[in-house]
């Protein structure tokens, strides 16, 4: 193993909170695997970009020779995570949850070596627990504590419902922690309250006490909202080389570096000299070529990846689009603009309803990439090329 120092500068890149840090450096200095937990609801059956920000940090952790506990929750899946819900969440069946698991298990190998992998399904020890156990585990949390969650408070407090069984979710997540005896458990910023429940049981269970690294939650294209896929801002990681080739090229210049930082295996050294080049006036997109290929490369093959950008200059380098097309800056006020005013501004489109119109259409393109939300926002520094049908393009940049 490195030593513990150079263990924690890598571990620690792109965390949002460690909890408690010298606990963590402490647990290091042993020189032992630790067993490294995170958890992941079947939800959906396909992963995105976003997922495997977790995963990234858990195959940091394995490759510095850690104990990876990748843990479905099939079990929890069936309850649905209240967290960040403005009301109750519809829980899934056990088919779903089923199905959904499968597909986890194939997809988080294209990171994890499955072989130094050891998926857990929270329903090993949950199913067999009793009723009374069960009471046992709620007694071991209030309900005022409940209600110090955000998500919680809010709802309480505007007089909209919460189901008990809501509450159980976070001691469910938290007994995990018991369950599996975890070191370290990683989550999302949003997952906070619940990894620190977790921390919380295993105090009063008797054992030693997770360490608790929070991750942040990945913006999408839109480099706004976090990558969902009910937001169409996604990348998927079973997607097309040449669909998420163009998707990485369609974030915006700042937006990369995040994505460098979240999802790259590259050294926090290389990727400062590639924003030396950038600064020095090399054009970003030959950084972001980088940073496409890469993540490619993980979920499909180098081959693949080679072929994708290849494909890329062609469409829009070599002749795909009119060497002439108007290059056109509209200034934003706010954060961004809007895709409809975005058309309309650069004088592509008449109006907004005529944008909204060619969106539902499947007309609208940007980067090549068809758009389909028409509330999508063109964030600032974004630079890329518009494309309305076949024959109207023009180079966008929004400031």
């Amino acid at each position: 193993m490195l030593d513990h120092d150079t263990q924690m500068q890598q571990v620690s890149r792109g965390a949002e909170e460690i909890l408690v840090e010298s606990e963590l450096l402490e647990k290091l200095k042993l020189g032992k695997p630790l067993r490294i937990k995170a958890g992941f609801d079947p939800t959906a059956p396909d992963l995105h970009l976003g997922h495997t920000v977790l995963i990234n940090k858990l195959k940091q952790f394995q490759d510095l020779g850690h104990e990876v506990l990748f843990l479905i929750g099939d079990f929890t899946g069936m309850i649905g995570d209240p967290t960040g819900k403005s009301a109750t969440r519809p829980p899934l069946t056990p088919k779903q949850v089923q199905e959904n698991a499968a597909t986890y298990k194939e997809q988080v190998f294209k990171i994890l070596d499955s072989d130094r992998t050891k998926v857990m399904f929270n329903s090993e020890w949950m199913g067999a627990m009793t009723s009374a156990e069960m009471i046992q585990l709620s007694a071991k949390h209030t309900v005022a504590r409940m209600l110090e969650r955000d998500d919680f408070s809010k709802r309480y407090k505007g007089g909209q419902s919460i189901a008990i069984h809501e509450f159980l979710y976070p001691l469910i997540q938290g007994y995990d922690s018991v369950a599996m005896k975890a070191d370290v458990e990683l989550g999302g910023t949003d997952q906070k309250f619940n990894l620190l429940v977790g921390r919380e049981l295993q105090k009063q269970y008797g054992i030693s006490q997770q360490t608790v690294i929070t991750m942040p939650l990945l913006e999408g294209l839109d480099g706004v909202q976090k990558m969902s896929k009910s937001l169409g801002n996604y990348i998927g990681i079973d997607e097309a080389p040449d669909e998420m080739f163009g998707k990485i090229m369609s974030i915006s210049d700042d937006l990369m570096w995040r994505y460098f930082e979240l999802l790259s295996f590259k050294s926090i050294e290389e990727v400062d000299g590639y924003k030396e080049k950038v600064d020095a006036g090399l054009n970003p997109r030959d950084i972001k070529f980088e940073l496409a290929k890469e993540i490619i490369e993980r979920f499909h093959s180098l081959e693949d990846a080679e072929k994708a950008q290849a494909n890329f200059i062609a469409r829009f380098q070599k002749g795909a689009m009119p060497d002439d097309m108007p290059e056109v800056e509209l200034l934003a006020d706010g954060e961004g603009l809007p895709i409809a005013h975005v058309l309309k501004g650069a004088g592509l489109l008449p109006s907004t309803s005529e944008a909204f119109r060619m969106i539902k259409q499947g007309a609208v393109k940007i980067d090549g990439i068809k758009v389909e939300d028409r509330n999508l926002l063109i964030i600032k520094g974004n630079e890329a090329v518009f494309q309305i049908g076949k024959r109207k393009f023009a180079r966008i940049i929004v400031n």
